[in-house]
């Protein structure tokens, strides 16, 4: 596991491709490393295999020029933030040693989403802990963003994905098996995923406008934002 400046820990394999690979892919462009941590291998989705999904996610993080990508075994729809996981976690952290870490929101439908949040938070500052016998050296990220794509909540910040965002679409389309061919069986249980992709489309537009672009993506972070220049601020006018 190399050093990277952003982290991105989710829950599921797609859970990145689905709210923050647009600003991820923006960061990469201008230069910045960026590693992509799922919490499970996705193995109690109602299509595909853990296999399959791990193909997936390679061929994603392939497109949105990820370093690297991990997929850990902590349990699909039985996340848990417990002292073992956070320690797990705590170590890719000291390993990655990222400046960012993006989350998901703290709050959400999916259990494993919220817990993600949290067990992500606590090792985050774990991982900081000198006297913590871990593998690594003591590093703590600088800054947490959480993703606010599905979230009722006002965003911190708004990232412009204007230029990227054909390529989100193109790495949310390499999860074939969870957004793909024949959608019939998990849109009787779930409708609202047969158009997902016209729904992802739909909120980034939605947040683009917000900020006078096409298309964009809403984040949240928990302390306030210091700014040296309140002239030149980074502010789209609308």
């Amino acid at each position: 596991m190399e050093p990277v400046d952003i982290l991105t820990i989710a829950a599921h394999p797609d859970d990145v491709e689905l709210t923050c690979s647009g600003t991820l892919l923006r960061m990469i462009h201008q230069g910045y490393s960026a590693g992509i941590l799922d919490l499970t291998q996705g193995e109690m989705g109602t299509r595909g295999t853990p296999e399959l999904r791990a193909q997936e996610a390679e061929a994603a993080a392939m497109v949105i020029g990820a370093r690297w990508r991990e997929r850990m075994n902590l349990g699909d729809s039985r996340l848990t933030a417990s002292i073992e996981n956070r320690m797990a976690v705590a170590e890719r952290i000291r390993a990655a040693k990222p400046k960012t870490v993006i989350l998901p929101y703290w709050e959400g439908r999916h259990p494993d989403h919220y817990t993600a949040a949290t067990l992500g938070y606590e090792a985050c500052y774990a991982a900081g802990l000198k006297q913590l016998p871990l593998a690594g050296d003591p590093h703590r990220p600088k800054k947490i963003l959480y993703s606010a794509m599905y979230s009722d909540v006002r965003p911190s910040f708004i990232v412009d994905i204007t230029p990227f965002f054909p390529k989100k679409l193109e790495a949310m389309r390499c999860f074939a098996s969870q957004f793909g061919g024949d959608m019939r069986e998990i849109t009787e249980l779930y409708p609202a995923w047969g158009r997902l992709l016209d729904r992802i489309t739909t909120q980034c537009k939605y947040f683009g406008h917000l900020i006078g672009a096409e298309y964009a993506e809403p984040f949240v972070v928990k302390e306030v934002l210091s700014i040296d220049d309140v002239v030149d601020m980074p502010v789209a006018s609308i």
